[in-house]
């Protein structure tokens, strides 16, 4: 298991579900994080409970589909950190439910693939090739199991495109002590799962947590959150190692 004590962990979407437990997770296993939202003020009452913990803790704040904010939101992230060790890229956008799927818009898949891909690959762009340097770095972009929900098109199109480009990117990654993977936290009571999804977002841990965990520098896999729900972070690991043989 990775020791991530005084590791630096950069948290998109973090205000709230899965990313605020994400981001608590990590503080509770030493790490420092870093803040996203779209908005300071939405992150500023769990930046203090972080750092009432004793965790570092910066608040950085953009839009995802705009491009110009996120590469001023990695100018901002660089110049007030030591280095960025571990990237947890959880925002995420859903448009409208089409309940005629063949009206799509083009708004849809233009926003989709701007915050669900565009803006993932600009971040690991700038900060995977830092963790090369150093030869330690986790990457986990969240994706979706949606299927067979055309209504969903533009959202479940913009993920599959994101589980592409991790997996084209693990070779380039084998044995070089930084790994991408892939989390699907399963379908949450949150804004973007609605009040009917089985699944409290507290269930992502300790699930989420096992792909930064993990040292054996495999790239490219897709874990499943809720297959450890209910499980300790050592059981998680050991599930995670058992299956892996």
């Amino acid at each position: 298991m990775s020791n991530l004590q005084g590791k630096w962990a950069l948290v998109t979407g973090a205000s709230r579900g899965v990313g605020k437990h994400i981001a608590t997770s990590l503080a509770g296993l030493g790490c420092n994080i870093i803040l996203h939202s779209r908005s300071i003020e939405h992150t500023a009452g769990l930046a203090a409970s972080l750092a009432a913990t004793g965790a570092s803790v910066i608040a950085v704040a953009a839009e995802l589909d705009d491009q110009n904010q996120v590469d001023a939101m990695l100018d901002d992230i660089l110049a007030r950190t030591p280095q960025v060790d571990i990237v947890f890229n959880n925002a995420a956008v859903m448009a409208p439910w089409r309940g005629n799927p063949w009206e799509t818009t083009a708004e849809d898949f233009r926003k989709s693939f701007e915050v669900n891909v565009i803006s993932i690959v600009r971040i690991c762009n700038r900060l995977v090739p830092l963790m090369l340097q150093r030869k330690w770095g986790r990457v986990v972009n969240l994706t979706s199991g949606i299927a067979d929900q055309p209504q969903l098109m533009a959202y479940s199109i913009s993920k599959a495109a994101l589980d592409k480009y991790v997996r084209d990117f693990a070779p380039t990654l084998s044995n070089s002590g930084v790994m991408m993977n892939l989390l699907d936290p399963g379908w949450l009571r949150t804004d973007m799962g609605g009040s009917n999804a089985p699944n409290d977002p507290s269930t992502v841990i300790p699930g989420a947590l096992v792909p930064a965990l993990l040292d054996d520098g495999i790239s490219g896999r897709f874990f499943r959150a809720q297959d450890y729900a209910g499980k300790s972070i050592t059981e998680a690991l050991t599930l995670t190692t058992a299956v892996q043989r």
